[in-house]
């Protein structure tokens, strides 16, 4: 992903993708908690952080690591907007 500014819609696309790859087709609805669906263990959360810093140009810190940054795609998504926004990697 390039450029300075990113919608929610091209990042829900990418999760999309990511979670399509991960879970053999079993992708969640952006709203839908894939934590308490038993989709992601502590594994795919990691490949979760790892793939949402390297698509984004994000840097995910020790202090961003709460759960409700990632616990559904809207919600990394706006983590996501949230991170770029505030210009820091």
């Amino acid at each position: 992903m390039t450029g300075d500014e990113i919608t929610a819609e091209e990042i829900l696309a990418e999760l999309k993708g990511f979670f399509a790859t991960a879970t053999a087709g079993n992708t969640p609805g952006p709203d839908e908690d894939y934590f308490a669906l038993g989709l992601v263990n502590s594994l795919l959360a990691l490949e979760l952080v790892a793939h949402v810093e390297r698509r984004f140009g994000i840097e995910v810190g020790v202090e961003d690591l709460d759960l409700d940054n990632f616990r559904t795609m809207n919600r990394v998504a706006g983590f996501v907007r949230r991170k770029r926004s505030a210009g820091i990697p």
